[in-house]
């Protein structure tokens, strides 16, 4: 039976390796149900759930499992001067950076609840960002080929707003996509963003020339989400 209510939680500024932990419990849970179901023979059924994380990072450099280590461009040394530092994680996806005035969106769903297809999965987010970011005047689209969501898509100048990279294992999800909002951009300096060394990155301020408040960018990001999957938002 679907289950597509969702519920949401927004941790503030969070060390990346204790967003990753807080997800990594929920993702854990909703996998031992699924399992638990599975072997199930007195038709006690318990449904699983779906949720939705916003957060933001301190300075830190994360490497998917698809990534190379060389595209991290900083010494130690530099790390440590610009008060950064560098994880090796398990979503999919190349390197990138989080920090504050980014806004991180990691979604948890079984996607048992909604369709079992990761590409439309990926596609959806995307049509969120879009979405949020024409809400700001920003006008946004994708790249044939690069996941993520881009600015300026069809000129010779795109530059990169938000990227993405997940996890998934018996169609649940975790990690999600990263959103820069206010962000110092000189941090993406220091890596081969997403791999992409021949285009640049931008945030909605950068391209408005104005603060950006995050709170709408986070009320903006969770209607987009309920719009394109269907779900209902329920109380903690």
């Amino acid at each position: 039976m679907q289950n597509r209510n969702l519920k949401l939680y927004d941790l503030g500024l969070v060390d990346y390796t204790d967003a990753w932990e807080f997800q990594n419990v929920i993702f854990e849970e909703i996998l031992s149900i699924k399992a638990n179901n599975r072997i199930a023979t007195d038709g006690n059924i318990q449904d699983t759930f779906n949720v939705l994380v916003f957060c933001e990072h301190n300075h830190v450099y994360t490497l998917g499992k698809s990534g190379k280590p060389n595209h991290l461009l900083a010494s130690d040394d530099l790390l440590n001067q610009w008060d950064a530092t560098f994880v090796q994680t398990n979503r999919g996806g190349d390197i990138t950076y989080h920090g504050p005035g980014q806004l991180v969106v990691y979604p948890i769903l079984d996607l048992d609840n909604f369709f079992t297809d990761i590409h439309k999965y990926m596609r959806l987010l995307e049509e969120v960002v879009i979405n949020v970011c024409a809400d700001f005047g920003v006008k946004s689209g994708r790249i044939a080929g690069l996941t993520g969501v881009w600015v300026d898509c069809e000129s010779d100048n795109p530059r990169k707003v938000c990227a993405m990279g997940v996890k998934t294992s018996r169609w649940v999800t975790m990690h999600g996509l990263a959103l820069n909002v206010s962000v110092n951009l000189d941090y993406f300096q220091h890596i081969v963003p997403c791999g992409i060394s021949d285009k640049a990155v931008t945030s909605l301020e950068n391209e408005i020339k104005k603060p950006v408040n995050l709170k709408l960018v986070k009320d903006s990001i969770l209607k987009h989400f309920v719009l394109q999957f269907q779900i209902d938002l329920v109380d903690m």
